[in-house]
């Protein structure tokens, strides 16, 4: 068996852990488990470090169990937030579990081994328990004064908190107890900001059946200003649908990391042996300008998430806006659904079919026709064109005076490159 503790110390995915843990994994296997919010459709990716917590405790041959909380997530964690969550109805709440269940299968080996995989949900053993039965069970071993400690409440009582969220990490902590007596489960996992909860899981566990149990957590991801990573400049989450966040949007964001970020992930997200991170950054450092790491961790993260296929597409796109030998062909070659994903976040400018007809020349295209959003002025058009700074649908423009009579990508658009990294899709509807 790898040694889970060490694996996760050289990674840097240790915030904070109950002492004797170390000891405790060393008798053997044992069971741990980390628990998923169903608030959303999708986990995203600052969920993808407890997935990996979860995946390094089974690849050193622990066994571990992905819960979904139907049940909790149906009052909301109160921890990381200013202010009340709103109630998602009941039919929102399943079909966001079910989506995330299927997302979990990717990353788990739940078919084969003694340590294979569990999949559960806390609305199974809380469906039925009585609000005194509860009160009986669970309130009565956590005093006022240990569930008002926790940052989560603390951080909440000025701006005001309800019972329901102040009562939230008794729910977890009997998710614990619970798995503790019916799955033998000792550990449980999450990101930093879950430590209250996790430590009311092993106190109830102490006062009810006289057992040490432990916790651990993971640093949550964040930039170096301490900024949340997993979002986009706009605020926007990189989730793990590709429904809602594109294979090269993934790709691209992780392409974008800094040397530090990019360092911090690959010894997060790579499954290889230490020595093979630990080389691949040495190497990344001697030749910083290749990106190297970035590369490798775009690809890793972007092939575990979706498929080795949606990475490859990924980077035929990034190739065709970013890469010095993007050709025609290749983006002649997209489906329409890839190139509308390459072009997302670019401007767009759309024409009639009648006026593109209509236009004379390229230049009256940039500039006059698309409403001088390409370009200011005819003669900033030419003078661009002469200086070989132009590609329409990747072909290098010559002739400022030549009819715009491209064939149309997919039959209603063309690519604009205006330099090296200023793109532009005319829409031709």
């Amino acid at each position: 068996m790898k040694d889970f503790i060490a694996s996760l110390t050289w990674r840097g995915m240790i915030h904070d852990m109950v002492p004797g843990i170390v000891q405790h994994l060393a008798k053997g296997m044992t069971t741990g488990y980390v628990g998923f919010d169903p608030s959303a459709p999708s986990l995203h990716l600052g969920n993808l470090v407890t997935i990996m917590l979860l995946k390094h405790f089974q690849e050193a041959g622990h066994q571990p169990i992905a819960l979904v909380g139907g049940a909790t997530g149906m009052i909301g964690d109160p921890s990381g937030r200013s202010q009340e969550r709103t109630f998602l109805t009941e039919e929102v709440l399943r079909y966001n579990e079910a989506s995330i269940a299927k997302q979990l299968e990717k990353f788990l080996d739940f078919s084969t081994g003694p340590n294979k995989a569990l999949l559960l949900n806390n609305f199974d053993w809380f469906k039925d328990f009585s609000f005194l039965g509860f009160l009986r069970e669970v309130g009565k071993h956590i005093p006022i004064g240990y569930m008002m400690a926790k940052d989560s409440v603390k951080q909440r009582i000025e701006t005001g908190i309800s019972y329901t969220e102040f009562a939230y990490q008794l729910l977890q902590g009997y998710d614990f107890y619970y798995l503790y007596l019916h799955k033998n489960v000792t550990l449980q996992m999450g990101g930093s900001d879950q430590w209250g909860n996790l430590t009311t899981g092993v106190e109830l566990i102490r006062k009810k059946s006289q057992y040490q149990a432990f916790a651990l957590t993971a640093p949550l991801l964040t930039r170096s200003d301490g900024t949340k990573f997993g979002k986009t400049t706009a605020g926007k989450n990189i989730w793990l649908d590709p429904a809602q966040t594109s294979p090269y949007e993934m790709y691209q964001f992780l392409l974008n990391a800094t040397d530090h970020e990019a360092e911090k992930l690959i010894k997060i997200f790579a499954c290889c042996k230490q020595e093979e991170v630990e080389a691949m950054i040495l190497a990344h450092q001697a030749k910083p300008e290749t990106r190297l790491l970035q590369q490798t961790l775009a690809k890793m993260v972007t092939t575990m998430v979706h498929s080795e296929e949606s990475c490859n597409q990924a980077i035929v796109c990034s190739t065709i806006l970013f890469g010095h030998t993007a050709s025609a062909d290749a983006l002649y070659a997209l489906s329409e659904d890839a190139l509308l994903n390459v072009c997302a976040t670019i401007p767009k400018v759309t024409i009639t079919r009648t006026a593109l007809s209509d236009v004379d020349s390229i230049v009256s295209l940039l500039s006059v026709a698309t409403n001088n959003i390409i370009m200011p002025s005819k003669s900033e058009a030419r003078r661009i064109i002469a200086s070989a700074g132009i590609k329409v649908n990747k072909v290098l423009l010559r002739d400022p005076y030549q009819k715009p009579d491209f064939t149309l990508l997919h039959d209603r658009y063309l690519l604009i490159q205006k330099g090296k990294k200023n793109y532009y899709l005319i829409v031709v509807e």
